[in-house]
């Protein structure tokens, strides 16, 4: 009679198992990983934007004008996002762009007689109302 030994360890088939499961998993969730990380920097220069109008009209108060200055308005742009601000004496507009999502994607708003601002094929239609290129 034959002892059986026990082997510690797995085989070479199961390896292959797991690894080919790790891959199918993988390639599943790294879109999906893109897809929301691209929603957050959306959502971010939103933000911003709508933190920018908020300062805008604080300044406007204060000083019966805007401003394309931004250490005028007590207002800091999130990490990554570029703002940039147009303004008249009776109105603004800016545009915002994440460095990780270069330039031709962003979002755009304005408020009162502004020129009216364009990311890529996006420009808002209406006072106040951001828009975005997704």
């Amino acid at each position: 009679m034959r002892k059986m030994r026990k082997h510690k360890g797995f085989t070479l088939i199961e390896l292959l198992i797991v690894v080919v499961i790790i891959g199918i998993s993988a390639s599943i969730a790294i879109p999906k990983f893109s897809t929301v990380r691209e929603k957050a920097y959306y959502s971010t220069m939103k933000a911003d934007l709508k933190n920018l109008a908020s300062q805008q009209e604080i300044y406007y108060h204060n000083a019966y004008a805007y401003t394309t200055v931004q250490s005028d308005l007590d207002y800091e742009v999130s990490d990554g996002i570029t703002v940039v601000i147009t303004a008249t004496i009776d109105g603004w507009s800016a545009s915002a762009i994440h460095a990780a999502m270069g330039t031709s994607e962003g979002c755009v708003v304005f408020y009162g007689n502004a020129t009216t601002p364009t990311v890529g094929p996006t420009t808002a239609r209406n006072p106040g109302e951001t828009a975005c290129t997704r």
